[in-house]
Formats: structure tokens, C-alpha cells, sequence
């Protein structure tokens, strides 16, 4: 996959989260097909992880989708494969370590600046997407910073 496919992913997982997608199904969906899935169910999939799982504010929903991309590139699918499972946790523990370095955090309540109090007030109520959740929200460019983090590991394998 070239350069320009690769950035094209990427664009598409923003263009996903500003379509009113979340997080997560942003960036499983600008992927999936590789794997031979089609937008819908990854967008099925991925979309309990929305808002750190569940609007719960737990693990960003970005990284969560780096998390499933990479179990469909290399995860087992043998029980008894312990190689293989070490194998995909390496890499979802490099890219997440990536993803904490380059986002300040892994949890949904730190990059939305959450406080204890305001995490706790959670509800299960999806947020209107207007352009004011647009401009507060750091969410986009977290997006993007999965996508791109996806598409750097695909390029690296790909090309050694």
C-alpha cells in the first residue's frame, strides 16, 4: 500500500469522526476493508468504544481502534499460539506507548481534561455534534493520531 493510500486512510478516519462517527469507529472503519471487512460492521463493531468505552471516559476510543486494527493484522487465532498472542501484545504496547507520548494520555476523561467530579457525571447521552463540540473537543486530531500511528506500523511492516 503506497504513501498516498496510506494518508487517504487517515483523512478518512477524520472525515468519519466529523460525520458524527465515534472515535473508535472512525478509525476501525477507514481500515477495515484490508481485512475484508466491510464499513458498516466495523463501524458495528467499534461503536461500544465510543466516549472510552461507553461514554465511561476509560480507554480513548481512538486508541481502541488501534487496538482492534492491530488484533486483525496479527492477532492469534489459535488458543493454545502463546507466541502469537505475545506477538500482537508487543505491538499493541508499542503503538499505545506511541499514542500516550504524542496525546499526553491513553484515558478519554485526561485528553478531555475530565476531573474526577465531571468523569463520575458521565451518562449514557451521546453529545449533539454542533460546531461548538467541534471546537472543544480534541477529539479529531486524536483521531487522526490513531490513524496515523495505524498507518506508520502498516508502512513499517510492509516495507522491511
Amino acid at each position: 500500500m503506497s504513501d498516498k493510500e496510506l494518508d487517504e486512510r487517515v483523512a478518512r478516519a477524520v472525515d468519519n469522526f466529523m460525520a458524527g462517527y465515534g472515535c473508535c469507529q472512525s478509525v476501525v472503519a477507514a481500515f477495515a476493508d484490508i481485512y475484508g471487512l466491510d464499513e458498516v460492521m466495523a463501524k458495528r463493531i467499534a461503536a461500544g468504544f465510543g466516549g472510552g468505552v461507553g461514554r465511561l471516559r476509560m480507554m480513548c476510543g481512538a486508541v481502541s481502534g488501534i487496538v482492534m486494527l492491530v488484533g486483525l493484522e496479527c492477532g492469534q487465532t489459535e488458543g493454545s499460539d502463546r507466541a502469537g498472542k505475545s506477538a500482537c501484545y508487543k505491538v499493541v504496547q508499542e503503538l499505545l506507548a506511541r499514542s500516550e507520548r504524542e496525546n499526553g494520555s491513553l484515558i478519554c476523561a485526561e485528553i478531555l481534561g475530565l476531573n474526577g467530579h465531571d468523569k463520575a457525571h458521565c451518562t449514557y447521552e451521546a453529545s449533539p455534534r454542533t460546531a461548538e463540540y467541534y471546537k472543544t473537543r480534541p477529539c479529531a486530531a486524536k483521531v487522526e493520531s490513531a490513524a496515523r500511528i495505524f498507518a506508520d506500523y502498516l508502512k513499517s511492516i510492509h516495507n522491511s
